[in-house]
């Protein structure tokens, strides 16, 4: 299964993203710090990203582009409290396959991650 990397500033929110994919045999793992998820893509393949876009520090489109440097070829999916056309197109630009608004259901969470890994 996928190895993936969620980044969320309120670590529950996180918490529960990765019960709900562990069950799918998925390997999941959470920071709430930009530079802690960054530091961990950079060491650890990466299949997948999910990442908030309205984080302490950076945003989480910020943290796409510095994933994507060390991790091209991975996958990305923001969420988002506050949707916005901007953001959605800025997180497509940068190569992120698809976003969420906040909260998301178990089953959008299943979804969203079985389509962007092609599955």
């Amino acid at each position: 299964m996928a190895r993936i990397l969620v980044l969320d500033d309120v670590i529950d929110a996180g918490i529960l993203i990765r019960k709900i994919l562990q069950r799918k045999g998925h390997e999941v793992a959470i920071f709430s710090d930009e530079e802690e998820a960054i530091a961990h893509a950079r060491t650890n393949p990466v299949d997948l990203a999910i990442l908030d876009i309205k984080l302490k520090k950076m945003t989480g489109i910020e943290v796409l582009d510095e994933l994507k440097k060390s991790n091209p070829d991975m996958k990305a999916v923001m969420l988002t409290g506050y949707p916005t056309v901007e953001t959605a197109r800025q997180a497509l630009s940068l190569g992120a396959s698809d976003y969420c608004v906040k909260p998301i259901s178990k089953d959008e969470l299943e979804e969203k991650v079985s389509e962007v890994l092609g599955g």
